[in-house]
């Protein structure tokens, strides 16, 4: 079986390419390096480039046959998406859109997208569920969300099956210490919960303390990169035997809030975080709590790391650049 991995050399793309690896699956990484890391391990597989390069691609499909296309490719930052929404509209789903097209005129037509639980917005109800409504409020889900709805189009008109797998909160790192999050600036939370426990000049800023929480900070269900990895190995093996094209959402079902997470920090690190506060940032729900169980049932997908093993593993690879 052979894979092209769209941002391969991204966080939760190097993960997803070194779990194919151990599957004895052959690897094509595309990725432009805007923010990827290249990975000594992965070097090899990796072709620099981006989604939109429609000669590129139309090379790739034709050096060799591919049974399916991961895409992890675009730009991820809600507060950016805000901001700069011509970016992401064009990242996200021009750019993606070009890579859909591409691999079905050269006949690649099983995809898994990397979708996120910004497309549902403010909840209506916790937790979310695949039936929930969407109706995202920021560029970023939007984005992700009309490519879903390109996707569905696409399969009625030339046959393309797809999973579609609406994220969460990924964190974490690779238990084994060769990967972990390597963003510039870093933008997610544990990461940064961490260097301010450790770096007096890297405050970590809580963004509102007036949501309707329990604590006033905006609760979030984390799920570890490493268990997202397993939903897409359980997708790419059902569309290969000749499943049907689905959405599932990919979580651990347990809602966090923001102090929750600097508490289990401070645990699990020995030390306390420099905090300090700042006001909400546009298009940020205050809960997001996954039901998953749709893929747990079809799929057999059961996440295995909680909220300390998650941080624990985000810890031991912060700890190699202390």
């Amino acid at each position: 079986m052979r894979v092209l991995v769209t941002g391969g050399a991204g966080y939760i793309g190097s993960h997803m390419v070194k779990r194919l690896l151990q599957s004895n699956i052959d690897v094509t990484i595309l990725d432009d390096m805007s923010a990827g890391v290249v990975n000594e391990q992965h070097s090899a597989f990796l072709i620099r480039g981006r989604t939109d390069d429609v000669l590129l691609l139309k090379k790739i499909f034709t050096m060799a046959r591919y049974d399916a296309v991961i895409h992890f490719a675009g730009s991820t930052s809600v507060s950016e998406s805000v901001v700069s929404p011509e970016k992401y509209f064009y990242n996200n789903f021009t750019a993606s859109l070009a890579l859909l097209n591409t691999a079905v005129e050269c006949g690649v037509k099983k995809f898994i997208f990397s979708s996120t639980a910004a497309i549902f917005g403010s909840p209506i109800y916790i937790p979310i569920n695949e039936s929930h409504p969407s109706s995202p409020i920021n560029a970023y889900g939007e984005s992700k969300l009309m490519l879903e709805w390109a996707l569905k189009r696409f399969e009625v008109a030339h046959g393309v099956r797809w999973v579609s797998l609406r994220y969460f909160n990924a964190a974490g790192a690779d238990p084994q210490g060769e990967l972990g999050e390597q963003h510039e600036p870093e933008t997610h939370l544990i990461p940064l919960a961490l260097r301010a426990t450790y770096s007096a000049d890297q405050n970590l800023t809580i963004y509102g303390t007036d949501y309707d929480t329990p604590d006033g900070t905006c609760i979030r269900d984390y799920v570890h990169v490493c268990d997202l990895c397993e939903a897409h190995i359980l997708s790419l093996d059902h569309l290969i035997r000749g499943g049907s094209s689905q959405s599932y959402n990919l979580g651990n079902g347990e809602g966090y809030s923001v102090l929750d997470i600097i508490r289990t920090v401070e645990n699990v690190t020995g030390q306390l975080a420099h905090v300090k506060y700042g006001p909400r940032r546009p298009g940020d729900p205050s809960r997001l709590v996954a039901d998953s169980s749709k893929i747990r049932e079809e799929l057999g997908w059961k996440p295995l790391y909680d909220l300390d093993a998650i941080i624990s593993h985000a810890w031991a690879w912060e700890c190699r650049g202390i």
